[in-house]
């Protein structure tokens, strides 16, 4: 972490003039705009890991969510975690928002989702704002984007990867440094539900290890609410690859089955992840190996995933944000990566846990994945420590990033 040692020296004096000023007698307020889409329990947990990170760090501020999405039940889940949350939903509460609040926090997401909100930020007021955990693909590195970045106050980035990308494009806002994705923040349990699912399938807390499936590229086309059309060129790259990027986790299945005596819960982090983990992983398992894993046959919200995820063992598959909510919460966890998915899942470099990231894209890393998940079986006092020690890491950059911006709000 030297390297990404916090550059206070550079926040204090590029924040302090504006949002000092800004709150000086009287409660601070902090609009979030984040809450990208509620198709992905990951994409989901961006908001509330923010949100509980303001919360825990700055719990004087007033908080404020501008989302672009609340729907299919997310909204009801936010507001019971967070009863006193201002939600800004219809032109006219954006407006007021805007003209209100006194700093702009852009949450974490795959780049820089509201550019155009952002823009709309400086041009209307002139006030500061700033970028929490963000990837930056160098394909939207464009001259907007970066002039955007130079305008914020500080850019965090959510893996090394993309703070070097920003840097090579041109990116000079006055603080630039790696933040661990927000959702590592969320907090969100429903462990009623939880628990009901797991006395159904017979799933014991401690007992049984969580799999996740994903195509390289998500067919937005099968989900019904996203009403996108079918793209054959992304079918024909997920269809390419699926048993490619499957058939290890299939293999780890089986030996913590058979070796370690362990279940399995194939669970979905999207919507279209439910079947594909039925087609992929539970059919084509050994029969004997199959009484000893559950096929969850429907979608769930990041509540329950996450009250779930806390009775497991551990995690692994081909998703990146549900093993962010295991490590935020000390649980072990797995990541395969490939290249569709940005340099997102470097990040576990980043936090100390390269021995738990494999490339799907590198062959020599296959073979090394049911052994890995096989010793975090095996191993579950060392894998737990192991996760911790990753958890501490998370934990001290969350705290240095949000007490610098506390004491400049206060």
């Amino acid at each position: 972490m030297q390297r990404r040692k916090f550059l206070t020296t550079a926040l204090t004096p590029a924040l302090a003039p504006a949002l000092a000023q800004a709150a000086k007698g009287r409660t601070p307020k902090i609009l979030v705009r984040s809450s990208w889409q509620v198709v992905n329990i990951g994409d989901i947990a961006h908001s509330p890991g923010v949100l509980t990170l303001l919360e825990k760090h700055i719990p004087n501020a007033e908080v404020t969510l501008w989302p672009s999405s609340l729907a299919n039940g997310v909204e009801a889940m936010i507001r019971r975690r967070f009863p006193k949350l201002k939600i800004v939903l219809t032109p006219d509460e954006i407006k007021h928002a805007i003209d209100s609040n006194d700093f702009l926090l852009h949450g974490s997401g795959p780049f820089l989702v509201a550019v155009d909100d952002v823009d709309r930020w400086r041009a209307t007021t002139s006030k500061p704002y700033g970028v929490y955990g963000i990837t930056f693909p160098k394909e939207r590195a464009t001259p907007k984007v970066v002039e955007t970045l130079n305008g914020a106050r500080f850019v965090f980035f959510r893996d090394s990867v993309s703070l070097a990308t920003a840097r090579a494009a041109g990116v000079k806002a006055p603080v630039m440094e790696f933040a661990p994705d927000g959702a590592f923040a969320t907090d969100l349990r429903n462990d009623e539900a939880a628990n009901a699912f797991l006395r159904e399938h017979a799933l014991e807390p401690g007992k049984f290890l969580c799999c996740i499936p994903r195509f390289r590229m998500t067919p937005d086309w099968l989900m019904l609410s996203r009403k996108r059309p079918y793209d054959a060129e992304r079918d024909k790259r997920n269809l390419a690859m699926k048993e490619h990027d499957h058939a290890p986790l299939r293999e780890a299945i089986t030996r913590v089955v058979r070796e370690a005596h362990l279940r399995i819960l194939i669970c979905p982090e999207d919507e279209t992840q439910v079947a594909l983990g039925k087609e992929i992983l539970y059919d084509k398992l050994p029969e004997d190996v199959k009484s000893s894993v559950v096929w969850r046959d429907h979608f769930w919200l990041t509540d329950e995933a996450l009250s779930t995820y806390r009775q497991s063992a551990g995690l692994f598959g081909n998703e990146m944000h549900s093993p962010i909510m295991c490590i935020g919460h000390g649980i072990p966890a797995i990541v395969c990566r490939f290249e569709e998915q940005t340099s997102k899942g470097f990040m576990w470099r980043d936090i100390g846990l390269n021995d738990w990231l494999f490339d799907l894209d590198v062959e020599t890393d296959l073979p090394k994945i049911a052994p890995a998940v096989l010793a975090m079986a095996k191993y579950p006092v060392a894998a737990r420590r192991k996760a911790l020690k990753a958890r501490s890491v998370v934990l001290a950059r969350q705290k240095a990033t949000m007490q610098l911006l506390r004491r400049q709000i206060s």
